[in-house]
């Protein structure tokens, strides 16, 4: 039982590797996943990297190929569209219930994340402000009331995270996506629900757009396998 749950660990850990590697486009659409190759690389038998291939590929991050292994997924842009377009109304639904939910502690908390975000922006760090974003929506599900909303909204989120994480590589994108969080701040702060609610789903909008142009820019989107 403890080798199985120690298999079952490593092989989630190994899953969370090969998805921020996806995430930083360290690993390419397209990409062969070879279980050889990567239990050598993470030092284990193929066993765990069988496990984390297969939740790979549950999640989206990987395509299986029969009798030729996986590879990194292609999203088709239309499927891009309808992930965000779930996703902006699940966001804006729990920022809605947020400015009418939210205790005074959590909407200290909601400002002392945006104050981060704005230090983030000003000393021009990608990777920390694409951390503090993660709190910050975060913040807004669990201030919303609903957990069973909350843990939607997350589970979406995840799907849509290396498209979400890479737009902010984008030209300005950081104090754009700043601005826009504070604005969802404000009208929740003020118990305005339905500017609340339009501000996320307005700043959702923006993240898609800018996610499509920087992952299809120079590609074909025909090519796109669109197995997510």
């Amino acid at each position: 039982m403890t080798e199985r749950r120690s298999a079952v660990t490593r092989a989630e850990e190994i899953r969370a590797r090969i998805a921020e590697d996806i995430v930083r486009g360290h690993l390419s659409p397209g990409s062969p996943l070879e279980e050889i190759e990567l239990a050598r690389a993470f030092n284990v038998s193929r066993t765990p990297v069988r496990e984390a291939i297969r939740q790979l590929e549950a999640e989206g991050f990987a395509t299986a190929r029969p009798r030729r292994g996986a590879v990194v997924a292609t999203i088709a842009p239309d499927r891009l569209h309808e992930m965000f377009e779930v996703m902006a109304e699940l966001e804006a639904l729990c920022a809605g219930y947020c400015a009418r939910a939210m205790t005074l502690e959590q909407g200290r908390g909601l400002e002392a994340v945006l104050a981060e975000g704005a230090t983030a922006v000003a000393a021009g760090e990608v990777l920390a402000y694409s951390a503090v974003n993660e709190r910050f929506h975060d913040l807004i599900y669990g201030g919303s009331g609903n957990q069973f909303l909350a843990d939607l909204a997350l589970s979406v989120r995840r799907r849509c995270a290396p498209f979400r994480r890479a737009q902010f590589y984008s030209l300005g994108r950081l104090q754009r996506s700043h601005e826009e969080h504070s604005g969802i701040v404000a009208a929740i702060l003020r118990g305005d629900a339905a500017a609340a609610a339009a501000a996320m789903r307005a700043h959702i909008g923006t993240v898609e757009k800018t996610a499509e142009r920087m992952t299809y820019s120079g590609s074909d989107p025909a090519d796109a396998i669109g197995a997510w």
